[in-house]
């Protein structure tokens, strides 16, 4: 189920929308992610933190829970979070990465500041990171968590988001591989073991899966077996990686609850993070 995309298709997925520089393994599967998990981030540990959201990352096992949580970041740089698209028949993984703006993450609502489109959850004001504490604790409406496909996100980058995947990026830091490992080698983070609610949904630094900074996800009464809801495209495996349709969604039907913002950004606070 897992393989490298090479050749023609690599080349094109690149041109479309250029990936972080550790990217050279194009990881795909035939089946689409869980929807994300209901929680809420714990406080943040200290100054210049910056809010990571979780995500379902593949394992040997199937999908795997990566626990939301507050990285020291590297001065003056944002998180543009990584997300599951849907291009060549299989769901691909484009990293996340640091850069001086947030750039396109498929669209998906991660929450927290990450709507969709930009980040709303805090700014850097000189050398000292500003956290916007009231829009960090927003909880997504919609948590369809792949871009395109059947009952997927209908998103594309922006003009400044294509600016911004074009800038300076820094990979993970140590610390945020680290805090993806240990969640590879805990079982009980797989979507097939949790059902798409981890105990571990969050935590107050990377790395630490215990203790009081450890928080749970919360009860979604339509979640079912390995985390999917009926009808959800993941929810068994099926010839050509997806069910009920024959590609791509034209624009206007994204999954539901999801607002095509068609190129146009939606009004921003004052904490726009960059932007």
């Amino acid at each position: 189920m897992r393989k490298v995309i090479s050749g023609l298709a690599a080349a094109l997925l690149l041109a479309v929308l250029p990936l972080a520089a550790d990217a050279g393994v194009f990881v795909s599967v035939s089946i689409a992610p869980p929807v994300l998990p209901v929680y809420t981030p714990p406080p943040v540990p200290a100054a210049g933190y910056v809010w990571t959201p979780g995500y379902w990352a593949w394992g040997p096992a199937g999908y795997y829970w990566v626990p939301g949580t507050w990285v020291l970041a590297p001065v003056g740089m944002l998180w543009t979070p990584g997300y599951w698209g849907w291009a060549g028949g299989a769901y691909v993984w484009h990293a996340g990465y640091w850069g001086p703006h947030v750039g396109f993450y498929g669209g998906v609502n991660y929450g927290f500041g990450y709507s969709g489109v930009g980040f709303h959850g805090g700014y850097w004001n000189g050398g000292v990171y500003v956290v916007n504490r009231t829009v960090i604790n927003e909880v997504p409406m919609n948590r369809v968590a792949f871009n395109g496909g059947v009952g997927g996100i209908v998103a594309r980058p922006t003009p400044a988001e294509i600016v911004a995947s074009h800038e300076q990026h820094v990979a993970f830091t140590a610390m945020q591989r680290q805090h993806e490992q240990m969640a590879a080698a805990n079982p009980a983070l797989r979507a097939s073991v949790n059902g798409g609610r981890p105990q571990i949904a969050a935590t107050t630094r990377a790395g630490e899966f215990s203790g009081h900074g450890v928080v749970a996800a919360r009860d979604a009464s339509f979640h079912g077996a390995g985390g999917y809801p009926q009808g959800h495209p993941g929810g068994a495996p099926h010839a050509g990686g997806y069910a009920g349709g024959r590609g791509p969604q034209p624009a206007g039907h994204g999954a539901p609850g999801y607002s095509n913002h068609g190129g146009e950004r939606p009004p921003h606070g004052p904490d726009h993070g960059g932007f």
